[in-house]
């Protein structure tokens, strides 16, 4: 044991003189590595940075709720789009019958969605994200307030004109102030603020709760005709828990079909959508960027590690005669090996920690700019510094190698 850190710290050393000796070579070959390294461990820094911002937003839609709908969010097969076209959007009534002979179902809501102008005395904020809701809305969205409440039963039944508003709608219209029982005017209605939504921050798919207001769909069906299908009419279900997403959508299959008195041999004329079909979509574009990530930086890191066997090959040349005084006083073909072979891998190492500095200082800024958080995570770091021990022992191998092989008689007479 004692033998081979021996032969590692000698090794070090050489490696080292070597290195220092030539200073303007080894910045030039390592800046190919650290190129490489910075473009290959960028690229996966981004896109984990990105899954993880996906699929947080994909998860506050709700990774256990079926969306029914017109459209499906994934289009396959042979089905005519003219067919998509000709179906009903979801109904308030069909979610009424829906609630009451679904068994496994822990909520099911009807919602409907538009843009609008809200208005508090002088205050006014344009393209609110105004949501017509039935009860179980706040029980399938998990809705976490901050001030106030959520409707009550006879509110939502009777369709009292009360609303529950998001982070950054109150902001704008009351300062800051307690928005609850104020009164709000929209599309000429006057509505009575009862709760405030707590900050949710942005999503990738425009679901912010900041920007919402919701009402009650019972009040929003004297304002709208909510059979429009400009107005995105969906029909949520949520699973009681330990019922899957499989078995939810076979008895919504079924209770919809029925409802809709559709003919056994007759196609489905609606969707069931979940979260995860956004997530399969979003994979292959993921795919795709680690793919060009591999193609870009192994472009550099292949230069690089043509620099790396040059300067080997150069550094054998320089150094024949002093291999040969090693091998005359003993020297094993394996020491000159290893020598040389470490000192390849310690020149990879380094610009591969130098390319991986470069990743986490452009981290830090990215984080501080972007709203999306990212990170050098220990993964990433683990395989930066093991591709750049790859480069340096396929670089390294076969320049060690001659070295190894060279007669000490004929290195000795060598002038270098």
């Amino acid at each position: 044991m004692f033998i081979y850190l021996k032969l590692v710290s000698e090794s070090f050393i050489m490696a080292a003189g070597a290195m220092m000796a030539n200073k303007l070579r080894t910045f030039l070959s390592l800046l190919g590595i650290s190129i490489g390294i910075l473009a290959i461990i960028s690229v996966f820094t981004v896109v984990d940075g990105m899954k993880d911002y996906v699929h947080k937003s994909v998860q506050s839609l709700g990774d256990d709720i079926i969306y029914i709908g017109k459209w499906p969010w994934e289009f396959g097969g042979d089905y005519p789009w003219w067919k998509y076209w000709q179906r009903p959007v979801p109904s308030i009534d069909e979610a009424i019958q829906l609630k009451r002979k679904l068994k496994n179902a822990e909520g099911v809501c009807f919602r409907a969605g538009t843009k609008k102008t809200v208005t508090f005395l002088n205050n006014s904020v344009q393209s609110v994200d105004v949501n017509c809701v039935s009860h179980d809305w706040e029980r399938i969205r998990d809705l976490e307030l901050t001030e106030g409440r959520y409707f009550t039963p006879a509110e939502s039944a009777s369709g009292r004109n009360v609303g529950v508003v998001g982070y950054a709608i109150s902001q704008a219209l009351f300062g800051g102030l307690n928005p609850v029982g104020k009164v709000v005017k929209m599309n000429g209605r006057k509505i009575t603020i009862v709760g405030e939504i707590a900050k949710d921050g942005e999503s990738i798919f425009g679901n912010n709760k900041d920007n919402y207001l919701v009402i009650p769909v019972n009040f929003a069906r004297n304002m709208f005709d909510l059979r429009k299908e400009n107005l995105d009419p969906l029909i949520l279900v949520k699973a009681k828990d330990g019922i899957s997403n499989i078995e939810m959508k076979e008895e919504l299959s079924g209770m919809m079909r029925g409802i809709r008195r559709l003919k056994p041999t007759a196609d489905d004329n609606f969707s069931l959508n979940e979260t995860s079909l956004i997530s399969k979509g979003f994979d292959g574009l993921f795919i795709l960027l680690n793919v060009a990530g591999w193609f870009i930086g192994g472009f550099s890191i292949l230069v690089g590690g043509f620099g790396i066997a040059n300067i080997m090959f150069v550094s054998v040349r320089e150094r024949t005669n002093q291999i040969g005084i090693q091998k005359s006083l003993g020297a094993k073909n394996y020491f000159i090996l290893f020598q040389f072979l470490f000192e390849a891998v310690l020149l990879c190492l380094i610009g591969g920690v130098a390319g991986l500095v470069v990743v986490f200082i452009l981290v830090q800024i990215a984080n501080a700019v972007l709203d999306m958080e990212m990170a050098l995570t220990l993964f990433n770091i683990l395989r930066g510094v093991l591709i750049s021990v790859v480069i340096g022992l396929v670089a390294g191998i076969i320049p060690a190698w001659s070295a190894s092989r060279l007669d000490p008689v004929e290195a000795i007479r060598s002038n270098g």
